[in-house]
């Protein structure tokens, strides 16, 4: 090969052309040849690009700015002496890390299930003689020997084809096999479906033999084009990136505070470590150390839920992401529909007379077919368009007909279906003479017909509708001869048949589908179907469920490649359904509404679906149907291929973020009351009311339990009534900020305030004081904050179960580091007496009150 002729050229040349392009022979390579080409081109093999060593993986999890900030106080800590501090900050942060790292490995595994779909042996001409090889030597010019149920393992261009059909589907989302031919075709750069000259890498050849000249290997082959997108790393979902943006947030607020404070002491006259040792405290306090944790917990709490509703979650944050999601990209086959042909219409020609007591049309569709008797409860295989016509006979006559009928009509002869004639043709006894059955194309079998069948205006007119409503039409012919001639031959036996009738058929929608797509736009979420299928397919099965309205645009591949990206970035949220696109196609319709500022969902089963799974904002493989290589690159997998499961997804995805809304809302405010209570402390002339390790305490343990059992809050009755919520909606919205500010402020009041009131009674144990209202004030905010504008009491305080034995477990743990010696030394507290006791629960009650009252003006009068 001396110069490289683009793949899709060769569709274009004949064969002759094709092997002098590629300069190879129907004897096939010399062995020497090969030798150079493998040098020349390499293996036939997948590759992948460098990974990240494992330990590279686990470190860049540190590198985020508020880790940072967490060990270097822990190691000021550990220097001050306080090592409690120090181990309990690196425990956090180490558990993070391995989190994040865990879910970074397993995303590795896509491109490997992608490499084992390579078939090991395939069978080529080498010097003239057959032989079989290793798939990863086949080199460009290699002729292939192709037979039914091989896989390819290359792109090739078809030399010869005898009745081969290839089922492409994993590719094209093609749902019925296709038939291969070796004429050129009359122009390049056709979708993968209709290059029918053409057979692709990953296919699977259902029927027939041919020969095929390797034109692709390795990563130049389409399946290895795909291999190149899934390459592109993954998009952050929207919890990343707000946690993200929530993670410089806090970090600068934290050192400009910090500075602020060292600044003012210094200038006071202050000692320096005293004031590093506030800094530390400071940044601890305003640091969520439990947030990471709790968020984690939280989604795998909702992943665990979403497993036993058939959503399998492979990666965690992909839970809040379907909370997210205004757009639901699906693909059609297997997706939106069963995955399997069924006749829908079948119609005789009127005034039709009946051969032996049966109609000539139920007799074609049982007699003429290559299915095997199925067993008894197994289901029947082979050609799907066949099974379908089988199947629609059962219906008709039941099993017990449709073997009578076998039985009382033996095969005699056939001439089998080739991609020339595109029609069948069986013999079979009848009394003295010979039954000729037909089934094909509908305009291959209307050139067989008599005239007068031929002209049959009403037939023909009832198989242009069905096809124009995207229905697959196949006509069945027949008629009577008096002696089998010698040899069976098309012309003798198929020409001058009588019409016996037409059946149309289609891979019908999943009946729930129609319900699932209408709560999708109820909820504010607009799907949009992408396949490699037929326009008309497509837009029929489109319209009867619901996607495709009045107003909605259909786009083919040809005309998207057409368009610009200016111009298709205009269409793209006018646009309800994609036809006979290309897998980067896809690609580019996912990405082209994420630039338009949405979040997508993407669900598909095939090769051709792993790039745009991978590439969306979640990415929703089918479990039973699905190719490993879409569910490795999926953020979910769906069990039970069930489209309408992808619904209850999305609530409970829109349930989990609430109550990560609930409980960030929850720790931020009693960070910010630690935040306000060291921060004023000193300004009202009061000593430091905690040290480091009473904030510890109330970051992991009274702000962890009770947040951590916000989760279990139960959905909200309008949520999937709501539109999604904005992609660049940040996290402390719809007034999320200023509770968090204002609350946070009046419980550093209470603290301070029984700070004060403490020194001023001269109690020795006046910090014990303090920690225990902050403690206490946390707990009556959390059972108010449980729902954003619904009273506790109409709520009914026992209806989160998780919470009240939170909030008792909490207050007890508190009880136990104030009356228990050894932790009092741990955590450098005193007893309280009963009425000390009884003060702190009176005054912390006091902050449920106020946040309560928040809620009715809200409800009264509308406020956000």
């Amino acid at each position: 090969m001396q110069k490289k002729t683009p793949t899709a050229a060769f569709s274009t040349q004949a064969v002759a052309e094709v092997m002098e392009a590629l300069q190879t022979s129907k004897q096939g390579l010399s062995t020497d040849e090969a030798q150079k080409r493998l040098e020349q081109y390499g293996q036939n093999a997948l590759l992948k690009k460098k990974k990240k060593p494992a330990w590279l993986m686990f470190f860049l999890q540190f590198k985020d700015f508020m880790i940072f900030i967490l060990i270097v106080a822990a190691f000021i800590s550990g220097a001050l002496g306080e090592w409690v501090d120090t181990i309990v900050i690196l425990i956090i942060v180490i558990l993070n890390a391995l989190v994040g790292f865990l879910q970074e490995y397993r995303a590795e595994k896509a491109l490997d299930a992608l490499q084992k779909m390579s078939v090991s042996q395939s069978q080529v001409m080498r010097d003239g003689q057959a032989l079989s090889l290793d798939s990863v030597k086949l080199v460009p010019g290699d002729l292939v020997i192709l037979e039914a149920g091989d896989v390819l393992s290359a792109d090739l261009r078809l030399a010869e084809a005898l009745s081969l059909r290839m089922d492409e589907s994993t590719l094209t989302g093609e749902s019925v096999p296709v038939d291969k031919t070796t004429d050129p075709l009359p122009a390049a750069g056709l979708p993968l479906g209709d290059q029918t000259n053409m057979a692709f890498k990953g296919a699977l050849i259902t029927g027939g033999r041919g020969l095929g000249f390797v034109v692709a290997t390795g990563m130049q082959t389409e399946l290895g084009k795909i291999a190149q997108l899934l390459q592109a790393d993954e998009v952050e979902t929207p919890l990343k990136q707000r946690m993200k943006a929530f993670s410089k947030q806090i970090s600068y607020i934290v050192l400009l505070i910090c500075l602020i404070l060292v600044v003012a002491g210094l200038i006071r006259g202050e000692e320096p470590w005293q004031l590093l040792l506030l800094a530390i405290s400071l940044a601890v306090a305003a640091i969520p150390e439990a947030l990471p944790a709790l968020i984690t917990i939280a989604l795998a709490q909702g992943a665990n839920r979403m497993a036993k509703q058939n959503a399998l979650v492979r990666k965690l944050p992909a839970v809040e992401t379907l909370g997210s999601v205004s757009y639901i990209c699906t693909d059609k086959t297997g997706t939106l529909t069963l995955n399997k042909m069924t006749v829908v219409h079948s119609q005789a020609p009127e005034q039709q007379a009946d051969v032996q007591g049966s109609s000539p049309l139920l007799l074609a569709m049982a007699l003429n077919h290559n299915l095997k008797p199925a067993k008894a409860g197994e289901p029947l295989s082979g050609d799907p368009t066949e099974v379908a016509i089988v199947e629609e006979v059962i219906k008709q006559v039941g099993e017990e007909g449709l073997k009578k009928m076998v039985e009382q009509y033996p095969r005699l002869g056939e001439l089998p279906f080739d991609s020339e004639r595109k029609r069948m043709t069986t013999v079979h006894p009848l009394q003295d003479k010979f039954l000729v059955l037909t089934k094909g194309a509908a305009e291959s079998v209307a050139d067989i017909l008599t005239p007068a069948a031929a002209d049959n205006k009403k037939m023909e007119s009832l198989s242009e509708s069905w096809a124009a409503e995207g229905l697959r039409v196949l006509a069945l012919g027949y008629k009577i001869i008096d002696k089998l001639p010698e040899p069976l031959s098309s012309e003798a036996l198929e020409h001058g048949q009588e019409l016996a009738g037409l059946v149309g058929m289609i891979d019908p929608p999943r009946e729930e589908a129609k319900t699932a797509i209408a709560e999708c736009k109820q909820a504010g979420i607009r799907p949009v179907m992408i396949t490699g299928d037929h326009p008309a397919t497509a837009l029929t099965i489109a319209r009867e469920i619901g996607i495709y309205g009045a107003d909605d645009a259909m786009l083919t591949g040809l005309e998207l490649e057409k368009l610009s990206e200016a111009h298709f970035r205009q269409q793209v949220e006018k646009t309800s359904v994609y036809a006979r696109v290309s897998p980067s196609q896809k690609l580019r319709i996912v990405k082209a509404l994420q630039d338009e500022g949405n979040f997508v969902a993407m669900t598909g089963d095939g090769v051709n679906d792993a790039p745009s799974l991978k590439a969306a904002n979640i990415g929703v493989a089918m479990g039973i149907n699905g190719t490993d290589v879409s569910k490795e690159a999926a953020h979910m997998i769906l069990l039970d291929d069930n489209f309408a499961t992808i619904v209850k997804a999305v609530k409970e995805g829109r349930r989990i973020y609430d109550n990560i809304r609930k409980f960030v809302k929850y720790i931020m405010t009693c960070n910010s009351a630690e935040i306000w209570t060291i921060f004023l402390a000193p300004l009202l002339g009061l000593p430091m009311p905690l040290l480091p390790i009473h904030i510890l305490w109330i970051n992991l343990v009274t702000d962890g339990l009770p947040g951590l059992a916000l989760a279990s809050e139960k959905a909200e009755p309008d949520i999937m009534q709501r539109p999604p919520r904005p992609a660049q909606e940040n996290l402390f919205a719809q007034g999320m900020g200023y509770h968090v500010a204002w609350v946070g402020l009046f419980m550093a009041g209470l603290t301070l305030g029984a700070q004060a009131w403490s020194i001023k009674e001269g109690l020795a144990h006046w910090q014990s004081m303090a920690l225990t209202v902050l403690a206490f004030s946390q707990l009556a905010h959390v059972l108010a904050i449980r729902s954003e504008r619904t009273s506790l009491f109409k709520q009914g305080i026992f209806s989160n179960k998780p919470l009240v034995g939170a909030v008792l477990l909490t207050f007890g743990l508190q009880l136990a580091i104030l009356y228990v010696p050894f932790l009092n030394k741990v955590f450098k507290t005193q007893p309280l007496s009963l009425r000390e006791l009884l003060i702190c629960i009176g005054v912390s009650a006091i902050l449920f009150h106020v946040v309560e009252l928040e809620k009715w003006l809200r409800r009264r009068f509308g406020g956000s």
